[in-house]
């Protein structure tokens, strides 16, 4: 099993992925342990010298100038967390949960939360355990952090509220610990506070999202050169000469993909020295590169806020080396609700690429010679008409989906809290469209597939010929009409694998 170090430095993207995804084992490092210590010994000497300090000694958001007995400091904790605990909804992926789980974990260990080490411990317990919390779908504004989820999850550590059956209904959160041999875990001064302060949900949608596109990017690049080969388009606009004039780095990678996905096909050189084709694609064919390479350009810069983010500090307040307890913003979420909006944006657009391209292999008067709706027996059959309907819904669904999230801020706490990012609804509206890519590229998928087919006898790229490969067994030759939704759930499955994307590198060489 793949092991995870959590470190005072911090983790990876990667190793988010691994713990959320892969079930990968957490273990603390012994700086991070004494990290830790250190900044307990912090609060100690609060709770000792009665110094009003916001949640340590203080009541919370609008009642932060009720000043707290420290006897009864232990009970605040306990009742911040079951108070906080507040969501409402279906539950949220296991992965998302996992994910917020680490990094919440990641954040204690870098030893500005003055929580005690046994904390940490536990926490790395129950995913080690694979033990999940239930965290409902709504609850969090993305500002004081993801408050509610991340309540959600420290109520398990204590012995109480939900976790994620293995049917994916809810269980209780005691039997579950019980059967695991783990003891709760009772709170001390600050450490409710500190385990549900930060942008840990956030960050863990836009780390697997961010994971999830670039591959979507690259598969969007080997749907649409499969559209242009079945549809006789030209590879002459992805020549790299004329990416270089336009240094937009992301566009120069998409067309190079393309570019070399279209090489080596008897499809692209029947039409090559026509006189009479077509002097110009349309658009969706020949702009590809200008739109997912421009995604692309926003994925870069998603992934740079979210490895920012996993360097920061973002609880509150944050005990300081030299002793100071200090109240932050650092828990707004503005920067990854910005990012997440963004790639949604960028995402969706990509997907409305895809289903002009599917729409123009579909229509007989533009799909230069296939047959109406990719049928050969048009008229008696659909074909894929209604594939390419699903896609516009779908498109339509994306554009609602990209509104964005960010400038949704609803005041809170009695006006104490009276900005928010939502960006925990940013990152949850993300993965839909990300989902919702998924769909769309595999109905492009499969029209450009059966395009290439019906051009036969001609021998298309060896992209293409891979991409039938896998599609076939799938789909069939174009014939009789059939079943469509579970063709599509299963070309889906195969554009958000990996196993398609490494068979074509296998065939022409590895896609940026």
């Amino acid at each position: 099993m793949t092991t995870v170090q959590i470190k005072p430095a911090g983790i990876t993207p990667e190793d988010v992925i691994a713990v959320a995804r892969d079930r990968a084992e957490v273990v603390i490092d012994s700086g991070a342990v004494e990290a830790m210590r250190r900044s307990r010994e912090i609060i100690d000497g609060i709770d000792r010298d009665g110094r009003p300090v916001y949640g340590v000694s203080t009541g919370f958001g609008a009642l932060a100038g009720t000043f707290i007995e420290p006897e009864r400091r232990a009970e605040l904790q306990h009742a911040l967390i079951r108070s906080h605990a507040a969501g409402v909804g279906e539950p949220m992926p296991k992965e998302v949960v996992r994910a917020m789980m680490t990094l919440r974990l990641r954040s204690l260990a870098m030893g500005r939360s003055g929580v005690r080490p046994e904390v940490a411990a536990a926490m790395a317990t129950l995913l080690n355990a694979g033990i999940t919390p239930w965290v409902p779908r709504h609850g969090s504004l993305g500002a004081s952090g993801d408050l509610a989820p991340l309540a959600h999850c420290a109520m398990v550590l204590l012995g109480e509220g939900w976790v994620l059956a293995d049917d994916g209904g809810r269980a209780g959160a005691r039997p579950a610990l019980e059967a695991a041999g783990i003891a709760p875990i009772t709170l001390s001064s600050k450490e409710g506070l500190a385990l549900i302060n930060g942008t840990d949900g956030m960050l863990g949608m836009l780390i697997l999202a961010a994971a999830d596109a670039r591959h979507l990017l690259a598969m969007a690049d080997v749907c649409a050169a499969l559209s242009i080969e079945a549809m006789l388009g030209s590879d002459r606009p992805f020549m790299p000469e004329l990416h270089e004039i336009r240094p937009q780095p992301g566009q120069a990678t998409s067309a190079a993909n393309i570019h070399m996905l279209l090489q080596d096909s008897e499809i692209m050189d029947s039409h090559r020295d026509d006189l009479l084709h077509a002097v110009q694609d349309a658009y969706s064919m020949r702009c590809a590169p200008q739109v997912a390479g421009a995604a692309r350009d926003v994925l870069a810069y998603a992934e740079g806020v979210a490895a920012n983010e996993l360097r920061s500090v973002v609880d509150n307040p944050v005990v300081l080396p030299d002793g100071r307890v200090e109240s932050t913003g650092n828990f707004h979420g503005a920067p990854l609700a910005y990012a997440a909006d963004f790639l949604a944006i960028a995402a969706a657009d990509v997907g409305s690429i895809a289903e002009r391209r599917v729409d123009r292999l579909l229509d007989v008067t533009r799909s230069r010679g296939l047959p109406a709706f990719l049928s050969p027996d048009p008229g008696v059959n659909s074909g894929l008409m209604i594939a390419q309907y699903t896609a516009a819904g779908i498109v339509e669904e994306n554009r609602r989906l990209a509104v964005p999230a960010s400038i949704g801020s609803v005041p809170t706490s009695g006006m104490q809290e009276d900005h928010v990012s939502m960006g925990w609804s940013a990152g949850a509206k993300l993965r839909e469209v990300l989902d919702n890519l998924g769909s769309l590229l595999a109905v492009e998928l499969l029209a450009a597939v059966r395009g290439v087919q019906l051009r036969q006898p001609l021998i298309p790229s060896p992209a293409a010929r891979t991409a039938i490969a896998a599609v076939e067994p799938i789909a069939g030759k174009p014939g009789p009409d059939q079943f469509m939704a579970p063709v599509i759930e299963q070309v889906k499955n195969l554009v958000t694998g990996p196993s398609l994307k490494v068979d074509i590198e296998s065939a022409i060489g590895p896609l940026q």
